[in-house]
């Protein structure tokens, strides 16, 4: 028998090769002893890479490797390659199959307390363990992933901003009164107009428009969209390329334009409250929570569902059906 349970509770593999090659080694559980034996069985003449003491390789050799077979390949590769050396040096560049759940938990206080948001946190895990697990799908690995049973950081759910009527007017006011660039009004009224990302809006060509829909490709999903706009929006667009070219990079004047007006937002939704507001104004005048989805290209209904609460309806409901109206439509006095 290859593998059998030892008196000291460890579980030993005895398997013979060839005639002249026999192996032996202990585990601390059967799981790990029947893996070996797979190991041994499937690639015998790389069984010294067990013999001698497992893998050596280095967290940031696992990096490099997994953007040599897959990361490359990716939209956002370079940037979750150079999000991943960070991680690799903060954590002292670890023997890859020796970094422990706790030594990820550990890292990840620290950064905690330095004022790192757990969403950045969160995203750091995810990228560090889809190397562990691409690479063991791809056989370049053959241990368990280190990190898999280590959990997220609660986030606490924000309220998503969105501008009034009253201060979009502010916002396009301080955009054409005083702004050092041409095509940050015109990525502002796209924004407002489709519930496009900042980054698509600005990605636009004329080739993009077609009769009164504009396409937006290299999204956030992957997927190509298409968003109706009126006949003005799409003259005002082909007239501004045709004078200044395709739009540039515009988002830091959009954020200066912002900070002129008296409007206040959490961190980190400057550009993107756009993209909430016509999500909110959507629904507010009785927008279909389906079509809503396909407009901003969610690819889960859930995430649309954060505007749900604007509907017409639901705040007809609220003044309706809380307690105290009940209790008057029944003809009760409030306590």
């Amino acid at each position: 028998m290859a593998i059998r349970k030892l008196a000291n509770g460890r579980w030993q593999v005895d398997l013979r090769l060839s005639p002249d090659k026999r192996v032996r080694k202990q585990f601390k559980t059967r799981l790990e002893a029947a893996r070996f034996e797979q190991f041994l069985l499937s690639r015998s003449e790389s069984s010294k890479e067990w013999l001698g003491n497992s893998d050596k390789r280095r967290l940031s050799d696992l990096v490099n490797v997994w953007f040599n077979v897959h990361g490359s390949s990716l939209r956002d590769g370079l940037r979750r390659k150079s999000k991943l050396d960070l991680i690799t040096a903060a954590l002292g560049d670890p023997a890859a199959q020796k970094l422990t759940a706790g030594d990820f938990a550990a890292y990840r206080l620290k950064r905690l307390q330095s004022g790192i948001t757990a969403k950045t946190l969160n995203n750091e895990l995810g990228y560090l363990r889809a190397v562990y697990n691409e690479l063991r799908a791809l056989s370049e690995l053959d241990y368990e992933n280190p990190l898999a049973f280590l959990k997220p950081l609660q986030q606490q759910e924000r309220s998503l901003s969105w501008l009034t009527h009253d201060q979009i007017v502010e916002l396009l006011q301080s955009i054409t009164e005083r702004c050092d660039n041409p095509h940050v009004y015109l990525i502002t009224v796209v924004c407002l107009s489709t519930g496009s990302r900042w980054s698509e809006a600005e990605n636009l060509t004329a080739k993009a428009l077609r009769s009164n829909t504009v396409t937006f490709e290299g999204t956030k999903s992957g997927k190509v969209r298409s968003v109706p706009i009126t006949s003005e929006l799409k003259n005002q667009l082909l007239s501004h390329w045709s004078q200044y070219g395709k739009f540039t990079s515009s988002l830091s004047s959009f954020r200066r334009a912002l900070a002129r007006t008296t409007i206040e937002l959490p961190r980190g939704q400057a550009s993107h409250v756009l993209r909430h507001s016509f999500a909110s104004h959507f629904m507010q005048n009785g927008g279909n929570i389906l079509t809503l989805q396909k407009i901003l290209g969610h690819s889960s209904l859930t995430m649309t569902l954060r505007y749900s609460h604007l509907a017409p309806e639901h705040l007809t409901d609220a003044v309706l059906l809380n307690p105290l109206a009940v209790r008057a439509k029944n003809g009760q006095q409030a306590p």
